[in-house]
């Protein structure tokens, strides 16, 4: 249900530990990630024997393991070639080790020229650079690896823990990376390979574990979490003898004029997602056509006949109401104007049930005084890059930036559960831990995607989820209907609803 996704420092402190503390030699730990490498090779070519097989070493502990490699394929019968970056002589420690067992059981060496040529070899092994690896490549890295993909579709290519030119923790290239058609990585799989813009360069991903006891990672966890389909496992199964009000009641607060769109989508998410009831509150004028147009949702009037937007004094209007309901969705169409300011105001002021903030909703937040408001912990805010923007007071450009970080600061200052919405969606819980889906997807980029992952998440809290499954399993679910309407939408043209409209079927697809 969630992986960890340990950064490469935390990666690092891993290995550390097992070395120095638990006693499992540096070599040993090499020697197991070179056999996963080989392992995963065979799964996927099958037979190496008289395959021509080249191996890029760079100058650390990356290029120790593109030696390993060598040494075990030669022994398999490939034709190897390891082409190193610098003198066998001149590596250290562990790397030191296997390069020169590598060269005492014939591996062949070379050593890395600018005029190497690669055209006629099977396989490509990329071990220039590991998961330590920041900044700008320099040039001569550049040039390799431009080499390297120039092979793609004409070599199999895999990379050894990560694609050389691959940010570890960001995923992004430096600025290139190389394109592989699988990583390897050891133990678990970093974040920044998780991250769904990297699968271009990291191809097939594959986890081989090389024997960090669990106890070290159970001792120092890792920051970062990756939501898997299986959290999906974690809603159950609706009973044919359930009835409407065991199903969960929830209530979504907004629609005023021109903007009932955002509420009805909502509406329907919280509906196909599988809540017995919702309920709609809404300007009195705003609410006729809802009504008219979808029998399903019920819908609670605000104001007078004419009122087609939000003002203080509704809030009272539902104040002895809210006790009804489960949970509650605030923003979706609820306009930004100094009337919805002010109910909004007024709700967070008062008791209120568990609820997720959204939309227009985070927009007024970012107006609001934190000290004259009260946002209980379980509260879930579901910004997108530029609503985050306005509740951190810079601009989206900047979220992008760092992404984790501007969660993270979100997360610090209105002390709740909050998702950051986009390719590779994040959940920030209270303990700045950040959970991640992997799904980018063309289908979910569409006005009122995100007024249905509001519903649905707002059912999951009307049924008793904590917010942080809430979310997760929100997410995840948005993510692969998604994935679902891709199959029948390849070049896209679905509607926001179809996104709600095939909720059911990803469960039967994908729980």
């Amino acid at each position: 249900m969630y992986i960890p996704l340990p950064t490469p420092k935390e990666m690092g402190l891993w290995d550390k530990i097992t070395i120095e503390k638990i006693g499992i030699s540096g070599e040993i730990l090499m020697e197991n990630a070179a056999r996963q490498c080989v392992y995963a090779l065979f799964d996927e070519i099958g037979n190496v024997k008289q395959k021509k097989v080249a191996i890029f070493a760079g100058p650390g502990n990356n290029g120790g393991d593109g030696f390993a490699v060598g040494r075990i394929l030669n022994e398999y019968g490939a034709d190897i070639t390891v082409f190193h970056k610098k003198d066998i002589s001149e590596y250290k420690n562990d790397a030191k080790y296997h390069a020169e067992l590598a060269v005492k059981l014939g591996v062949k060496t070379s050593y890395i020229t600018d005029d190497i040529n690669i055209n006629d070899y099977d396989i490509i092994i990329d071990a220039l650079l590991g998961t330590g690896f920041s900044g700008t490549l320099r040039e001569d890295y550049e040039r390799l690896i431009s080499l390297i993909n120039e092979q793609k579709n004409k070599s199999f290519i895999l990379a050894i823990d990560i694609p050389s030119g691959l940010n570890g923790y960001t995923g992004n290239p430096s600025p290139i990376a190389v394109e592989a058609d699988i990583t390897v990585t050891f133990e678990e799989a970093k974040v920044g390979l998780y991250l769904p813009h990297a699968k271009k360069y990291v191809g097939k991903l594959v986890i081989g574990k090389i024997g960090i006891p669990n106890l070290v990672k159970k001792e120092n966890p890792p920051s970062f979490w990756g939501i898997t389909p299986d959290i999906l496992k974690k809603i159950p199964d609706i009973s044919d003898f359930d009835h409407k009000g065991k199903a969960a009641h929830v209530l979504i607060i907004g629609g005023a004029k021109g903007l009932t769109g955002a509420t009805t989508l909502c509406a329907i998410g919280a509906l196909k997602a599988g809540a017995g009831l919702v309920t709609v509150a809404l300007p009195y004028l705003c609410s006729l056509n809802l009504k008219l147009s979808w029998p399903e949702i019920m819908i609670l009037p605000l104001g007078k006949k004419e009122s087609d937007v939000f003002n203080k004094e509704m809030f009272y209007e539902i104040k002895d109401e809210l006790k009804r309901f489960d949970a509650v969705v605030i923003g979706p169409g609820m306009g930004r104007d100094k009337g919805a300011l002010e109910f909004l105001k007024e709700y967070l002021t008062h008791e209120h049930p568990s609820t997720i903030i959204d939309a227009d909703a985070l927009f007024n937040l970012s107006k609001l005084d934190l000290n004259e408001t009260s946002i209980p912990s379980d509260t879930i805010l579901t910004p997108h890059p530029g609503e985050a923007g306005y509740l951190l007071g810079i601009k989206t450009m900047k979220i992008l930036e760092d992404r984790y970080n501007a969660l993270t600061q979100i997360v610090d200052k209105f002390k709740c559960i909050s998702i950051l919405k986009g390719p590779g969606t994040l959940v920030c819980d209270l303990n700045k831990k950040i959970y991640i889906s992997n799904i980018a997807c063309k289908n979910l980029a569409i006005g009122g995607s995100g007024d249905v992952l509001a519903g649905v998440i707002g059912f999951l809290k009307a049924r008793g989820d904590k917010s942080l499954d809430a979310a997760c399993i929100g997410v995840m679910w948005h993510g692969l209907a998604g994935e679902l309407l891709k199959e029948k939408f390849p070049k896209r043209g679905n509607l926001a609803h179809d996104i709600a409209y095939v909720l059911p079927e990803v469960l039967v697809r994908w729980k």
